[in-house]
């Protein structure tokens, strides 16, 4: 079995939309890694300050709360998934952030945020936001948590766009993978109340990166 065929086969098996058992945790970690590189560019884009409190919504194996951690040294950070399985991981990743209080995380969903209105700085998501099932319901309930003058950040490593490859064609039909357009991204932002957004895209990928500011 190829390489490709067989982080293929563990991402079927870990069901990358809920991670589930022991493939879920070797998904979780492959992406750790596969999603470093577009979390990276991204973050350059987002104005992180030290002391921020900031959120990250489908946290995953728990990479980006490590990051985004090192670049707020006094700030606190949350993360939640619906995932048992990734917030198992996210917490192991980040041990000894969580033992401090630094980083607390807990499951969850995006449809129903456990946290009161307008109590974070920066609010990210890293590769979930193919799965968010109301995308402009659940924009509106990101909206409610953030404060005034607070930014929302969604990173994915595919948009809808000409020239896509017929492996990731494959891919969006295989895991049903909500994947909307830059005019589309544009539209539900401003649908679900977002101001000021800014879209980026790396020429010669497929990565998008969609910001808004609560006013």
């Amino acid at each position: 079995m190829s390489n490709t065929t067989d982080q293929k086969t563990i991402t079927i098996n870990g069901n990358p939309g809920n991670p589930t058992g022991e493939a879920g945790k070797q998904m979780l970690e492959r992406m750790n890694q596969s999603h470093y590189e577009v979390t990276g560019w991204a973050l350059d884009f987002f104005e992180i300050k030290d002391g921020f409190t900031m959120l990250d919504i489908g946290c995953g194996g728990g990479m980006t709360l490590k990051r985004l951690s090192a670049l707020s040294p006094s700030g606190k950070l949350f993360g939640i998934d619906h995932s048992d399985v990734a917030v198992e991981e996210s917490i192991k990743l980040n041990e000894t952030l969580c033992k401090s209080g630094k980083i607390k995380i807990s499951k969850a969903s995006v449809e129903s945020l456990p946290f009161a209105n307008s109590c974070f700085d920066r609010i990210i998501t890293v590769e979930s936001f193919y799965f968010w099932p109301n995308p402009v319901e659940n924009l509106k309930e990101v909206l409610r948590v953030l404060k005034v003058g607070g930014k929302f950040m969604l990173v994915a490593d595919i948009y809808g766009k000409e020239g896509l490859s017929e492996e990731t064609l494959e891919n969006i039909k295989l895991f049903n993978l909500l994947n909307p357009t830059k005019q589309e991204f544009l539209e539900m932002f401003e649908k679900s109340g977002f101001m000021n957004i800014d879209i980026h895209i790396k020429e010669g990928t497929d990565w998008i990166a969609v910001i808004g500011t609560k006013k």
